[in-house]
């Protein structure tokens, strides 16, 4: 663990709160609310979702690869609704049984693992047949001028958040076998315009029947800014 890795969970917090009270603490809320039964949380960083989820989680289980931010998890998870276990876990190499989960939740996760497929495979092996994936996700846009930027400036983006705006997680989704009909495009609130298209909403195993999702996701689109 190196002092950038310490620094960087010493002021996430900081820095995303403006991001937070801008919206993105009410994504989350909405988001939360269709998260049920067994739950995986991955990628739990310090705790942002832990307020939002329902008495409908029966348990909820939290993974965290960064010992760093670990730490500030665990002391966060003290205060969670429902039964909690926090684990150090890459997402990548999930320490759980097949068809383990009802619910998994992934967000601002999938743009900074080292192997999205690799953690794709693992979501869906963990998650039941029947079970759901929300996410909230940067992606690359589907303007292409927009998205010629974000290729530009992605070493930004990894330098500053250890994350690369630009994947093409909905087709990393479908082709890790997923069905990704109830992911809406919408933008990250208060945030350089590189880093603000995303995806939100619930991802179901492609051979399952597609579930609802909560109509309040149906978030307003913007157009996208270019700067």
């Amino acid at each position: 663990m190196g002092l950038r890795d310490r620094l960087f969970a010493l002021t996430y917090d900081r820095m995303m709160a403006g991001t937070e009270r801008a919206g993105l603490a009410d994504i989350r809320r909405t988001l939360l609310a269709a998260a049920a039964g067994d739950v995986l949380e991955i990628g739990a960083g310090t705790g942002h979702n832990l307020a939002h989820y329902r008495p409908a989680v029966r348990a909820l289980t939290l993974t965290e690869p960064d010992p760093s931010m670990l730490r500030r998890l665990q002391r966060a998870a003290t205060h969670a609704r429902c039964p909690t276990t926090v684990l150090r876990a890459p997402a990548e190499d999930l320490p759980f049984d097949d068809a383990t989960f009802d619910t998994v939740v992934c967000t601002l996760v999938l743009c900074g693992v080292e192997d999205q497929p690799r953690a794709v495979r693992e979501i869906r092996r963990v998650l039941k047949p029947n079970g759901r994936l929300l996410i909230v996700e940067h992606v690359r846009s589907d303007d292409e001028r927009l998205a010629r930027k974000q290729d530009r400036v992605n070493w930004l983006g990894r330098l500053v958040t250890r994350c690369d705006c630009n994947r093409p997680t909905c087709r990393t989704l479908q082709r890790g076998g997923f069905a990704t009909d109830g992911l809406l495009a919408s933008q990250l609130p208060k945030s350089p315009a590189f880093v603000r298209p995303l995806v939100i909403g619930a991802a179901i195993p492609a051979d399952a029947h597609a579930g609802s999702v909560p109509a309040r996701l149906r978030t307003r689109e913007t157009t996208n800014e270019r700067r």
